[in-house]
């Protein structure tokens, strides 16, 4: 790739703030200190260096303070880095921060004339373009309203019609995007998909990693002010969530816990094929979730539940021994082995999380509940080339006239 198809070079960035743990809150103390509070120096970025090609939507990802948002401060200018370089070729628009450039008592008509001054468009051009600021926006109603009386939502449709108004050649997009609702994540999609046919850029955070495989060309995952890798978004996404769900709880559990103590649920083996697999399994596997439950006293007709969500919480499937129509019957105090069979896994690739519930006969008091609480990974398997959720199996076929 030739340098004229760059228009973004993030050169061995680093950004230093200093952290203050005390203050000279006083004459006297500024004097004895000689005007200095003590601080220590923290590197919000380490050496990061990339490439933004021309017409790309290149994605920023990773934990809260991972330095994403410092990288776009710095690429807009608003921050200056202290060591390395970075070059941009194009005109910038940016959206960072909730509510940025606008004024609370000002209408929404009025901070869309001040918002759009600060980003570099004349009078002229702001009437030329209002009404597809405010129609994009969907504000007609509120647009002479004090945007003080505005929801957040309400705020980033605003910002985000007026900054990808002024014409970029660049649009900066920090993760302010979340709040939108449904119909403007998808507005906002067809104008990322429209700027990318005009040959424009788009850099992007978020914490959306189902948005970030849709609209992403490529993606970076930062972790602690440095660069871990780069690459296709379903590669980094997978490492980036992989990652993730090696953290667990003060407990030492992963997910959330609770119930009354009648019987606990001690732990889930993952199986596929017949085979202890950790938690590592592939699309098109037999898959069995033993789970083992230790019943503390003795139980009337139990019954175990078992769901699946996705890493991102899309809810994929629940069900439970009654639905399965199995009967537990009466339990005695010790250990019983639950196996939930799943004959060929049809999800693909990604990070799941299951919960496991075991409650009374009528699925209403919970003896214990682990939500969210055993992660697996799905590998490709067969399902190599489909995008989602999981496999339809579908066929292709073609008949001419």
């Amino acid at each position: 790739m030739s340098d004229d198809d760059i228009v973004i070079r993030v050169d061995n960035v680093s950004k230093r703030f200093r952290l203050y743990h005390e203050l000279n809150r006083s004459l006297k103390a500024t004097v004895f200190r000689q005007g200095r509070a003590k601080y220590e120096e923290f590197w919000a970025l380490q050496n990061v260096s990339f490439d933004v090609p021309r017409g790309t939507t290149y994605g920023l990802i990773g934990q809260n303070g991972s330095g994403k948002s410092t990288l776009l401060k710095c690429i807009a200018k608003i921050l200056r880095p202290d060591g390395g370089s970075i070059t941009v070729d194009g005109k910038i628009s940016a959206l960072l921060e909730l509510g940025a450039g606008f004024h609370p008592e000002l209408s929404g008509r009025d901070n869309v004339f001040l918002n759009a001054a600060i980003l570099g468009l004349s009078e002229k051009d702001v009437k030329r373009s209002f009404d597809d600021i405010v129609e994009f926006a969907g504000l007609e109603q509120f647009i002479d309203t004090p945007v003080k009386n505005y929801s957040s939502g309400m705020y980033v449709r605003l910002g985000f019609s007026v900054a990808i108004n002024v014409d970029p050649d660049i649009l900066l997009v920090d993760e302010v995007l979340a709040v939108g609702d449904e119909t403007f994540q998808r507005k906002c999609s067809e104008k990322f998909a429209q700027f990318r046919a005009e040959g424009k850029t788009v850099v992007l955070v978020s914490h959306g990693m189902g948005s970030m495989r849709m609209l992403c060309t490529e993606v970076a995952l930062l972790e602690h002010g440095r660069m871990l890798t780069k690459g296709e978004p379903d590669d980094v996404i997978q490492e980036y969530l992989g990652d993730v769900v090696e953290e667990r709880n003060p407990d030492g559990e992963f997910g959330q816990r609770w119930g009354s103590g009648e019987a606990t649920i001690e732990n889930v083996e993952f199986l596929a094929n017949d085979k202890p697999v950790g938690s590592h399994v592939n699309c098109g596997d037999r898959l069995v979730a033993r789970v083992r439950i230790r019943a503390n006293e003795r139980l009337n007709h139990p019954v175990v539940g078992i769901s699946v969500n996705t890493i991102e919480g899309v809810y994929v499937h629940g069900t439970n021994t009654r639905l399965g129509e199995v009967d537990l019957g009466v339990v005695e105090p010790g250990v019983m082995i639950v196996d939930w069979e799943v004959p060929r896994l049809d999800l693909l690739r990604g990070v799941y999380l299951l919960s496991v519930a075991v409650t009374d006969e009528t699925t209403l008091a919970h003896y214990d509940f682990r939500q969210r609480s055993f992660p697996f990974t799905v590998e490709v398997g067969d399902g190599l080339f489909e995008e989602g959720v999981l496999t339809m199996r579908s066929t292709w076929s073609v008949e001419n006239d």
